[in-house]
């Protein structure tokens, strides 16, 4: 499909504005594209015009034509240009905890913010809290983020945790921040940093897992295993303590980020993360129980990286929680 025609009447490149579109349909929306919107594709920005409409509606909103960039059909991965007129449809949505939440309630939430400038926001999230809604979680670190930042209307996730992973989540409030941080994750210029707790003795100094990744989802669910046909994966291992024969504290650095990179590598050399019931052991889990684990030890305890536009350096770490600590602690008891 032909990119649609730019429009060539005048009017403002703001962010945009609601106008009617005819007298019977006051809820149509007209978005004016400005410069830091230009390179967005329009699937992506209309699941942020239209925050809690499933991806696949989105889809069929735009290939039914209601979704129209400078009055043309056109298709959802075209990427938005500076002066591009969007119509928005008007999309009725049921109630949802996200909808009905209110920013008071967040305050615990808000109290987990690490860092926050006018470009990001660093959270300490959760272990529990997925990143954002779907798969029968209504509302995720980015929904509540909303709310409480109403104000941050491009706020977005520059990178993902899995829902049961703590700590350093990094999130975009402009546009052009975004394009910056995903330019520097592909690049593998943000040093991200994990502590986990791993089944048995892991050796001694670093250890370097190359093994690429394939996702395949089962029931709607990632399940992930090491196959040469898949995606390039590549992570650092360093051994920070051990607790007997029992287990291994280690510090982990990825290269790339793949979807659940640390477990499935742990796991392929031998040592698979405390608490994951997926890639884990089972009477592993089960002994570490005893200990007082109750979910996955993944921790995102750092991230750095540089301004390319100035050199500044910037980086975040989040304490390991407190849960996490105990179940050291334990460990450390029994082995004395």
């Amino acid at each position: 499909m032909n990119p649609p025609q730019k429009r060539t009447s005048g009017g403002s490149h703001a962010r945009g504005k609601t106008v009617a579109d005819g007298a019977g349909a006051p809820s149509v929306r007209h978005r004016d594209i400005d410069a830091e919107r230009a390179g967005q594709r329009l699937d992506n920005y209309l699941l942020g015009e239209l925050k809690g409409v499933p991806r696949s509606h989105v889809y069929r909103l735009i290939r039914s034509g209601q979704v129209r960039v400078n009055s043309g059909r056109t298709s959802p991965s075209y990427r938005l240009q500076a002066g591009d007129r969007v119509r928005v449809p008007p999309v009725g949505l049921k109630p949802t905890a996200a909808s009905t939440a209110t920013p008071d309630r967040l305050e615990w939430l808000g109290s987990r913010i690490l860092y926050e400038d006018a470009r990001i926001l660093v959270l300490d999230k959760p272990a529990g809290l997925a990143v954002h809604g779907g798969s029968g979680v209504s509302l995720g670190c980015i929904e509540a983020l909303r709310l409480l930042r109403p104000e941050s209307k491009d706020l977005e996730l520059a990178h993902r945790l899995d829902r049961d992973t703590s700590g350093c989540l990094l999130l975009a409030k402009r546009r052009s921040a975004l394009r910056v941080l995903h330019a520097l994750l592909r690049e593998a210029r943000v040093d991200k940093r994990y502590l986990t707790l791993v089944k048995g003795r892991w050796p001694e100094g670093t250890t370097k897992i190359d093994a690429p990744l394939v996702t395949h989802r089962v029931g709607g669910e990632a399940r992930v295993k090491v196959d040469e046909s898949g995606k390039d994966a590549r992570s650092e291992f360093r051994l920070v303590e051990r607790y007997g024969k029992t287990a291994s504290l280690l510090e982990v650095s990825i290269e790339t980020g793949r979807t659940h990179q640390i477990r499935v590598h742990a796991a392929h050399g031998g040592h698979p993360v405390a608490g994951d019931e997926r890639y884990g052991d089972q009477d592993f889990n089960t002994y570490l129980e005893s200990f007082g684990l109750k979910r996955m030890f993944l921790h995102s305890h750092s991230l750095s990286f540089e301004w390319p536009d100035t050199g500044e350096p910037f980086s975040a770490s989040a304490p390991l929680p407190d849960d996490l600590r105990a179940v050291l602690t334990a460990l450390e008891t029994r082995r004395s």
